[in-house]
């Protein structure tokens, strides 16, 4: 294989697609330049998804200034903020994102109804004072629009088939949709990257983050700093051995190093256990999973600009029920109606089935009619932050920080958090730059390498700036109203969110406390009765895997499987899991990628195990529901091939 070496103070060279993905093509990073034969892993100790695959030699390396994992709405921010600074102060320095998906916007999944206010803020000279507003440059760029929102409902639905309006004076004023937009997320990000392109950023789609790299105690002054990230090797199959399209993973080294993977990332995850960053009394994140499809409508069935929320049927009967979550419907042109069910994944009844709640939401009268001659060109799911205020963690750490979703900056009042994923971008890329301008060791930009002496700071400007921020304003006031939805059903959570957002806006006098993980709210299958869904009719409702097609999900069949039993919970899906719970992986999956079927061993004739847990992870839609909901949290879930996963484009 040939390397090319970049020369100080010049472009990088490129000479392959950088969202190529095919396993027999060579990684474009390695053709970047070439690697000092000392380079090796001995340098670091390794947080490895991959300990049974992992290949003891050493590996290629780069360095940059400033690596970004995640080329979400967070973490392209970040880079188009760095580099507007660096054009502002004449100081450049080298910026890459990485992302697993096959392409940008790959595996970004929203509503999406969009608060521009982070918007104005990155892009000040197309926020509408100008001659040309954000929305219309996107739309040329991409072909895709960002819709105002004409027409905001929020309604009651009854199981019997009746509807209620609730008034907009009554809703939270952070409700309240004027001004927002209609849009696609991956789309949105697709055009983020494209001005992050320009001003210089590097952007390689196609490239998972699997390790964390950590400097050793003694070279860190016992920080254990963070150095970068490894790639994923590639090319390696199921039963662990290489195949001919071997390709190890490459080491990307940085000053700072920003995860913005999105809620529940993996390497944000082992990043907040090994420097504590939720201890100090910061409450336990809860979750809730978003499912959603994408319609095609006639021109008389299509509202545009309608945004329509929705509580009651399917998931609520009573002002008394404890399932936490509604839907979502929206009209973006030209004419797609965007619909969706979120649940919160602190429900306790095992046989809950997200996936067939949404289809059964879907006929209702008041719904079914959005979707009349229509037809699904697009579904996906994903998980979502829901603990707010309280539950953010320390965001900082030796060598980098979290943005975005994996801190948890989701306004789960608002049902928004692509704004606060966006500045929250911008303030960290602010505090790093603020950190790395008067660095005495020359920018990597300008040498092309780091010098593996090199000890990175923690950004301590980055949390200053998030707690005097619009941010910390906006989840404060409502600091309190989810954890009153987990203590008192949905009658008792909103009565208390009407009076924190119409009267206390944050300031009472007290904190409510939720400290349960969602995996241990679920309660016995016995205590619970089965729930009877009705068959899909094709064609307003849809099985599972028939939708499942509609994602575009791919991954490379040989290789090792990415979702993982941890070790010391194997007795957990024999023994437990469907023997107490009733199986319910089965059920809250979005992607049919587990499922019980009878077990044929001898050993399993005179036991508990009739059935034995099957994991179809080439279906996984990577939206990290079963790292949060599986009993015990059995599953580790860690990253695939780069590029596997699903295909989402208007999501």
């Amino acid at each position: 294989m040939t390397l090319w070496r970049k020369a100080a103070g010049t472009p990088f060279l490129r000479c392959l697609n950088k969202s190529s993905t095919s396993a027999t093509k060579p990684h474009p990073l390695r053709h970047r330049f070439s690697l000092p034969s000392s380079v090796g892993r001995s340098h670091f100790r390794y947080f490895s998804q991959d300990s049974d695959d992992v290949v003891n030699e050493p590996r290629e390396s780069m360095s940059f200034d400033v690596l970004i994992v995640g080329g979400g709405p967070a973490g392209l921010a970040a880079s188009i903020r760095l580099k507007q600074l660096c054009l502002e102060h004449d100081h450049d320095l080298s910026v890459c994102v990485i992302d697993k998906g096959s392409e940008i916007g790959a595996h970004i999944l929203s509503g999406n109804v969009f608060d521009p206010k982070a918007m104005h803020e990155l892009f000040p000279q197309w926020d509408g004072t100008g001659d040309q507003h954000w929305t219309q440059v996107f739309q040329e760029a991409q072909g895709s629009f960002a819709t105002p929102v004409q027409h905001d409902q929020f309604q009651i639905l009854t199981e019997g088939g009746s509807s209620f309006n609730i008034p907009n004076f009554l809703l939270p004023s952070q409700l309240h949709n004027e001004g927002n937009y209609i849009l696609s997320l991956s789309q949105l990000c697709r055009w983020l990257a494209t001005e992050a392109e320009e001003l210089g950023v590097e952007i390689y789609p196609g490239f998972a983050a699997s390790e964390v790299l950590l400097m050793d105690d003694d070279k860190s002054g016992g920080s254990g700093a963070v150095k970068g990230i490894a790639t994923r090797d590639v090319g390696i199959a199921k039963d662990g051995t290489r195949k001919s399209t071997f390709e190890p993973g490459v080491e990307l080294h940085a000053k700072q190093t920003l995860f913005a993977e999105g809620a529940r990332g993996s390497c944000s995850e082992f990043l907040m256990k090994h420097f504590g960053l939720r201890n100090n009394g910061v409450q336990t994140q809860t979750y809730g999973l978003g499912i959603k499809e994408v319609w095609q409508v006639p021109d008389e069935v299509f509202q545009k600009g309608l945004v329509q929320h929705t509580l009651g049927f399917p998931l609520q009967s009573s002002p008394m029920d404890d399932v936490f979550g509604g839907t979502f419907l929206y009209h973006q042109e030209p004419n797609l109606v965007l619909a969706g069910l979120v649940v919160g994944l602190d429900y306790k009844n095992p046989y809950l089935n997200p996936y067939k709640e949404f289809q059964r939401w879907k006929t209702h009268p008041e719904v079914r009619k959005h979707f009349e001659g229509g037809t699904c060109i697009a579904y996906g799911a994903r998980v979502l932050n829901e603990g707010g205020y309280h539950a953010i963690p320390k965001v900082t750490f030796p060598g980098g920080a979290l943005l975005g979703c994996s801190a948890g900056f989701l306004n789960a009042v608002k049902i928004k958090g692509s704004h606060t994923a966006l500045k929250s971008g911008m303030l960290a890329a602010e505090a790093v730059f603020e950190g790395l301008k008067d660095d005495e060791v020359a920018p990597v930009s300008e040498t092309g390498e780091l010098d593996e002496s090199y000890v990175p700071n923690e950004m301590h400007g980055y949390s200053e700036k998030l707690e005097k921020s619009w941010i910390y304003d906006e989840l404060y006031q409502v600091r309190n109203c989810h954890q009153a939805f987990s203590k008192w059903g949905i009658g008792g959570g909103l009565v208390y969110t009407g009076m924190a957002t119409h009267i206390t806006k944050g300031k009472e006098p007290w904190t409510l406390e939720h400290n349960i993980r969602d995996a241990d709210c679920t309660g016995e299958a016995n205590k619970f009765k089965e729930k009877d869904y009705p068959a899909p009719d094709g064609k307003l409702t849809f099985d599972l895997l028939t939708n499942l097609q509609r994602s575009g999900t791919y991954h490379e069949d040989d290789q090792p499987a990415h979702l993982r039993i941890k070790p010391e919970l194997a007795d957990v899906p024999k023994h437990t899991s469907l023997q107490v719970y009733g199986g319910p992986e089965q059920r809250f999956c979005p992607a049919a990628v587990y499922e019980y079927v009878d077990n044929n061993d001898e050993e399993s004739n005179n036991s508990d195990q009739k059935k034995k847990l099957v994991i179809n992870a080439q279906n996984c839609v990577h939206c990290k529901c079963c790292s949060i909901k599986m009993p015990d949290e059995y599953i580790n879930w860690t990253v695939p091939e780069g590029g596997g996963g699903p295909q989402y484009q208007v999501m």
